[in-house]
């Protein structure tokens, strides 16, 4: 950041430029994990079950289901080549949710959408549990998924 800062300061355009894949793959890591520990929680603390009210609502008429929403999302998510992340995003100009996958670390905020929940599959998220199965990891991620703050992730991008 501090090589930014000084391009910047100077006026140096073409080293901001050439930085610009390096803030990107660092900044969207931090937006993407940081987005990811709230969206998580043990069973018993707001972790695991289905959501409620307006987001269960939207999951069921765009999805048919909670269980084909997830299906959906746990497929798309598998399919990512190499690492990256699935995602449960906001269209506020549809007023729709919307299923999208990102390579690396990019952030989803880059495709004009509200990141609500965000599922990390580089292999340090899943190796030590479940190694090389990452359907496996994707169908144990809902047991600590914590819907209240997806929810309140929802309400705070309508408004």
């Amino acid at each position: 950041m501090e090589k930014f800062l000084v391009a910047q300061s100077t006026g140096d355009v073409a080293a901001m430029v050439a930085l610009q894949p390096a803030i990107r793959f660092n900044g969207g890591g931090h937006v993407n994990h940081s987005i990811f520990w709230s969206n998580l929680a043990p069973a018993g603390k707001g972790g695991g079950g289905a959501p409620e009210g307006d987001l269960a609502a939207l999951i069921d008429a765009q999805f048919g289901s909670f269980d084909d929403f997830k299906a959906k999302l746990a497929a798309d998510t598998a399919a990512v080549q190499g690492s990256g992340w699935g995602w449960l995003g906001y269209d506020g100009a549809a007023d729709k949710l919307v299923i999208a996958t990102c390579a690396n670390q990019d952030p989803l905020s880059l495709t004009g959408l509200t990141p609500l929940l965000g599922i990390d599959i580089w292999e340090h998220a899943y190796y030590l549990d479940y190694k090389n199965v990452r359907p496996d990891y994707l169908a144990a991620i809902w047991n600590v998924v914590n819907w209240g703050n997806v929810a309140e992730r929802l309400a705070a991008a309508k408004n």
